[in-house]
């Protein structure tokens, strides 16, 4: 319910997002649970962008009796603070936590002197018994609570609580279950074993609904879309019933697991309209099998190989770095034998300790040493030294920039062409690029370019023209984009070649159609 920034409220949820598109599904969850004290309160959100004094001054403006609060890995440092400073301007006010920032190892944490209250899991119903024994003045003598995992079909659906600004401007996320059966040991999924389904008709009906509000972007955050072929089925063929025209999809799935039927559904799929994320972490069989996850991976490369050449799916693919035994050799063919399938984003990831998880049981034989600092992203082990962490994490923003970005998808290409692995020649430019820009971030896209073209000619020593048309090539697909000095020259003949099939970029978000619109890269 949207209250007036300065009515005064007695419960207020506090989302801080990483960024303003994104939205706090858990929170909205919380909200819609309250029943009948759902009237009683208020949901803000926030980015992580914004001073906490400046989060801290509208919460005071409600004058709230109850401030719940969501941790997570991208917004605990502010958190913190937030809650520091909340502790001293209202001392009256309760303060709840919960999230999986807090929901494990939670002794020794900074945030356990300075909150009231900590919901540890699924805080639907515990939330909502918390606030009535606290408003009633019977507040619960415990200040760490467990969550309850009911059926789906106890807890009240959150999708009314998207507003107009949400649906029209930010991502509406959907869960159709929760749960995980695998034991990925890197993953808080792993620890919730049993996978609980909504019921279908109640979930659909709440679809429809936003459908008709014009919801077209739904991100579903369920960890094993694939799990059951019938389940799968049923939602996909909801959303063939409609006009593809604007919609994106975005599902999760285990990458051994792609029946016949389901790759056929997909396929009815326009271009871009679906993403894939597929967690394959690892191509080393030994490594896979260490942190609790076998796979049968030629199965896997088949399936992505069908849907990267038989579906217009967009199709992202996670890769760790990082992980126990993995040393840059056997992580750099991975990723050269994932590229051969032709997914187009190789999400290259590095390994994170998120509390609760069991990977720490490696830490000693391995060697592994995380930052204390969030996101508690490793810093070497037995296999990577810290020098050779920082190199792979400046690999993985480069990747990022220049790969998955789709900016590049015709010239990218060029960096690999003739060399015998394309994990190696992009190691050899990020590690030129951060050595020519003095950092692997903030560097604009026409930057990016000029190095592009100085590492092709200068490094490579490859025919200027070849790699400026093509580089400009990529520029032009954007109407109204600069072209940087040094590749004006080669701007005619780019725009004689350069044709952007409009038809192909509809629908999906914009880094997707930039991939479906580029999708011809040199080999």
């Amino acid at each position: 319910m949207h209250k007036d920034s300065n009515e005064a409220v007695e419960i207020v949820l506090v989302a801080i997002n990483a960024r303003y598109r994104h939205t706090s599904f858990g929170l909205r969850c919380l909200q819609a649970n309250l029943l009948e004290l759902e009237s009683r309160s208020r949901l803000m959100e926030f980015t992580i962008k914004q001073r906490p004094q400046d989060v801290l001054e509208q919460l005071v403006a409600c004058s709230p009796r109850i401030v719940g609060i969501g941790v997570y890995i991208w917004n605990v440092g502010v958190v913190t603070e937030l809650v520091a400073l909340l502790r001293r301007v209202l001392p009256e006010t309760t303060i709840v936590l919960g999230g999986p920032e807090v929901s494990y190892e939670w002794d020794g944490q900074p945030l356990q002197q300075l909150a009231h209250h900590v919901i540890q899991g699924e805080g639907e119903q515990a939330f909502r018994d918390l606030c009535r024994g606290i408003l009633s003045g019977e507040p619960p003598a415990a200040s760490v609570i467990q969550g309850q995992t009911p059926p789906m079909a106890e807890l009240e659906m959150p999708y009314r609580l998207y507003t107009a600004e949400d649906i029209q401007n930010r991502v509406v996320y959907v869960e159709a279950s929760r749960g995980c059966p695998y034991r990925c040991e890197f993953c808080l999924s792993s620890l919730d074993k049993r996978v609980r389904d909504v019921e279908l008709d109640r979930f659909f009906e709440a679809l429809t609904c936003l459908w008709e509000r014009g919801a077209r972007d739904f991100k579903f955050i369920d960890r094993t879309f694939n799990l059951s072929l019938k389940f799968s089925l049923q939602i996909l063929g909801f959303f063939l019933e409609k006009p593809q025209e604007g919609m994106s999809l975005h599902f999760e799935m285990v990458p051994e697991r792609l029946p016949a039927e389901l790759l056929e559904t997909l396929e009815r799929f326009g271009p871009g309209v679906v993403q894939l994320e597929v967690g394959v972490q690892t191509f080393d069989p030994d490594v896979a099998r260490r942190i609790s996850r076998p796979m049968k991976i030629e199965k896997v490369c088949e399936n992505i190989a069908a849907l990267s050449h038989q579906t217009g799916v967009h199709l992202h693919v996670d890769l760790i770095v990082g992980l126990p035994g993995e040393g840059l050799e056997s992580f750099g063919k991975g990723l050269d034998r994932l590229h051969g399938l032709g997914p187009h984003e190789i999400q290259v990831g590095v390994l994170k300790r998120l509390k609760g998880t069991p990977i720490q049981r490696h830490a000693t034989p391995f060697s592994m040493v995380y930052s204390p600092i969030a996101p508690f992203e490793i810093l070497q082990n037995s296999e990577l030294s810290f020098s050779e962490m920082n190199q792979m994490k400046r690999f993985a923003r480069f990747w990022d920039l220049v790969v998955n970005s789709g900016q590049f998808s015709k010239s990218v290409g060029l960096l690999w062409k003739d060399q015998e692995s394309v994990f190696e020649s992009f190691r050899e430019f990020s590690a030129w690029a951060y050595q020519t820009a003095g950092r692997s971030s903030h560097i604009s896209l026409i930057r990016l370019a000029v190095y592009l073209y100085d590492f092709l000619t200068e490094v490579r020593g490859m025919d200027a023209e070849e790699a400026g048309v093509q580089i400009v090539g990529d520029l032009l697909r954007t109407s109204g984009r600069r072209i940087p000095k040094v590749l004006q020259g080669y701007e005619r003949k780019a725009r004689e070649r350069t044709r952007v099939n409009q038809e192909a970029t509809r629908g999906g978000l914009a880094r997707q159609r930039r991939h479906q619109a580029g999708s011809s890269v040199p080999a």
